[in-house]
């Protein structure tokens, strides 16, 4: 890790190695005497936890600091997606036939990091959650633009382990679900939602919620599919009773193909667009 900061005190580093050479007794193979930032089980200690909260956010914000990452293109979407070649394979008729988008976000990461390479790779990284479906798409698609892109992991009990194509520099792994969002969240300047399970309908609404409420600037919000998407959630009854406004169907907008995306985040804000009916454009 780059570090430009020096001062006279001594290095960390050297005194984990040199803690290693201590005389072996009693008293140094006893936990009290490891060194607290190079003990693993005093760090997964229940008191620590604000410490691994701070840890989590504070390592992926200073290597993408590092990397001169500045904004971000965010791509949600389902694990389960598999790409049209291995649709057979698919679970449902219905996901075999979601294997569509699967190409959709390859190509709109490809078309996006192109852009992106012409900043050196500083602005509109493509960030997925680094795992199948969606998220490998979304990486390969950088990977065909010959671009970097990001893989923000998690540890689960089943499945999620880096997919091949993200940038290994900026493969990311978590523990708190909630940073992890925050670091999808803190640079994005478009977020897009591929057909997916909870975790995606989580990464949705918690995003929505955020615009929303105005703790965060609005940027494209964009849902590709919208059959996929009027199927599942009913926004016109959530207008209808109430419980969100009308407006905010103005939040996001449908689109269908990459070329689609593209053309909605280049004319996002424009009077066009704004006057387009809500959430149908």
């Amino acid at each position: 890790m780059k570090d430009d900061h020096r001062t006279p005190f001594r290095d960390a580093h050297a005194d984990r190695t040199k803690a290693k050479e201590v005389p072996d007794t009693p008293q140094t193979r006893a936990p009290a005497y490891r060194l607290a930032f190079a003990d693993d089980d005093f760090l997964c200690r229940e008191e620590l936890r604000p410490v691994r909260l701070q840890l989590e956010l504070l390592k992926p914000e200073m290597l993408l600091d590092e990397q001169n990452v500045k904004s971000t293109i965010v791509m949600f979407g389902g694990a389960r997606i598999p790409e049209p070649a291995k649709k057979d394979q698919a679970r449902t008729e219905t996901l075999a036939d979601l294997s569509a988008f699967y190409d959709e976000a390859r190509e709109f990461a490809r078309l996006m990091t192109l852009r992106s390479n012409e900043t050196g790779g500083r602005e509109d990284v493509i960030v997925t959650g680094g795992g199948p479906g969606v998220m490998e798409a979304g990486n390969r698609g950088a990977v065909d633009a010959k671009g970097v892109s990001i893989g923000l992991n998690i540890v689960l009990p089943f499945e999620q382990a880096p997919n091949a194509y993200v940038t290994p520099e900026l493969c990311f792994n978590f523990h708190y679900f909630a940073i992890r969002k925050m670091h999808f969240l803190m640079r994005a300047r478009a977020i897009c939602v591929f057909p997916g399970g909870f975790g995606t309908l989580d990464e949705l609404f918690e995003a929505l919620t955020l615009i929303q409420t105005g703790r965060m600037e609005r940027v494209p919000f964009l849902l590709f599919g919208r059959a996929f998407w009027e199927k599942i959630i009913n926004w016109d009854a959530l207008s209808d009773a109430g419980t969100i406004s009308a407006e905010d169907l103005d939040l996001f907008r449908f689109v269908e193909t990459a070329e689609e995306a593209i053309a909605a985040i280049d004319n996002w804000g424009t009077p066009q667009m704004r006057d387009s009916i809500p959430g149908r454009c």
